[in-house]
């Protein structure tokens, strides 16, 4: 068994620990009560995870002495809806929640996104804890707080900032994705790498074939560096209030563009497996061609040259991962990324590379330059 490792997310009295270990799903219970004091938890999980996962960790709260009730939504991204959001809160009415209530969010990305929203929102705020159960929220969405569900124009437009309590992860709860669920969550690692920590890149690329197999040894590795560099960049900007948690954002822009209103497969390419060239896209398979997309404009603008976006593209097709954007009318794409959080006095700003490993916020990115990354074209 692949030895646990613990995070801790050090925000003052919002400090909290991520504990990442496999098989410790189980734990569940025991993890809770080490860090709230309740008697009723209300539990959020979606279709494809509460026979899977979600009820092992309900058994588990239940043998704390703790009402479990259990809430299941819809899978999929339809679920980050105010409809949704709506029927939430009012079955959170209906089972008496109050606030010393807990909400646990089992699930992906948005269960957590959702049920954090939820939670941040009803009686004015209750506790909640992470369980996330894809890659994808296990190396990012599930830690840092960030709460929300989308707009039909805009993805994650409305939510806010609401810490977890703790977050609970069991890689073994991986061994059941689909292989192009999994493979989009190494996506986001894969950003981690390329944005904030090459020497991380660097073991991603020694140890991708045994990371396609799902070993969990190495997992808990790839899930706790993610963690541990994502707390950093949390614990120095948590509410985006000066510009340095945009770093995490690197391949957003352009990915979530696509993510919305890609109605079509993705382009035949090198390294494109046929599991991914299905529309909609899932995110992380939007990142990956964001961050190529994102790479190139880079180049455009002379801060990387072509090594940094071959590198990055090279690992995210050894992931099995698009690394083309779909066929899109370009004006759409760009007014998509209008309705991007990081716009700013009606001006598109991108997290664009200078090296392997660093990344900044750029401001006033002309459109024609970004036209011309997602074109494909690398010079001026």
């Amino acid at each position: 068994m692949a030895a646990a490792q613990t995070i801790r997310v050090n925000l003052a009295e919002r400090s909290y620990d991520v504990e990442i270990g496999a098989g410790n799903l189980v734990d569940a219970g025991r993890f809770l009560v080490d860090r709230a004091k309740t008697t009723h938890v209300v539990l959020i999980t979606d279709e494809n995870v509460h026979k899977l996962h979600a009820m092992r960790a309900a058994e588990s709260l239940g043998e704390q002495d703790i009402e479990v009730d259990v809430i299941v939504v819809d899978p999929g991204e339809q679920s980050k809806s105010p409809e949704a959001a709506l029927s939430l809160w009012q079955g959170l009415l209906d089972l008496g929640a109050d606030r010393r209530s807990v909400v646990a969010a089992v699930g992906g990305g948005v269960v957590g996104d959702l049920a954090g929203f939820v939670a941040a929102t009803f009686a004015r705020g209750l506790r909640f804890m992470q369980v996330p159960t894809s890659l994808l929220a296990q190396v990012d969405s599930s830690v840092g707080g960030k709460v929300g569900i989308n707009l039909p124009e805009a993805k994650n437009i409305v939510g806010g900032f609401h810490q977890p309590i703790g977050v609970l992860v069991d890689i073994a709860t991986l061994s059941t994705l689909p292989d192009r669920e999994y493979l989009a969550g190494l996506a986001e690692a894969v950003k981690y790498g390329a944005a904030l920590d090459a020497e991380f890149f660097g073991f991603l690329e020694q140890n991708a074939a045994v990371i396609v197999e799902r070993k969990e040894e190495v997992l808990v590795s790839v899930v706790a560096r993610c963690c541990r560099l994502k707390a950093e960049v949390v614990e120095r900007d948590e509410r985006e209030e000066n510009g340095l948690r945009a770093v995490l954002n690197f391949g957003h822009t352009f990915g979530h563009a696509f993510e919305m209103i890609s109605p079509l497969p993705l382009g035949e390419g090198p390294g494109v497996r046929a599991a991914s060239i299905r529309a909609p896209l899932l995110h992380g398979e939007a990142v990956a061609v964001g961050m190529i997309c994102a790479a190139r404009l880079a180049e455009r603008l002379g801060r990387v040259d072509a090594s940094y976006t071959d590198r990055l593209r090279a690992l995210l097709q050894t992931f099995g991962l698009p690394v083309e954007p779909p066929k899109l009318d370009p004006q759409r794409v760009l007014d998509a990324m209008m309705h991007d959080k990081k716009v700013q006095d009606g001006r598109l700003r991108f997290v664009l590379p200078s090296r392997l490993g660093h990344v900044e916020l750029v401001e006033d990115v002309a459109p024609v330059e970004v036209q011309a990354a997602m074109e494909g074209n690398t010079r001026i």
